[in-house]
């Protein structure tokens, strides 16, 4: 198995695209968990989903 050593100039290439790689993941996952969290009606208020017509007695979340 022969293996050949990149140089430096191609080194500093590859590094720089798998950075821009992680910027871009970075960015989806912050989009993604965005999403995730925000409430249908777009609000973030954080409370929990209540039922229409109901008390908050004896609810377990």
């Amino acid at each position: 198995m022969e293996r050949t050593q990149e140089t430096a100039k191609e080194m500093n290439q590859r590094v720089r695209d798998l950075q821009d790689q992680v910027d871009e993941l970075k960015e989806l996952v912050n989009t993604l968990l965005s999403v995730i969290v925000e409430e249908p009606d777009g609000v973030h208020t954080g409370d929990a989903p209540t039922l229409p017509g109901q008390g908050m007695a004896q609810v377990c979340m």
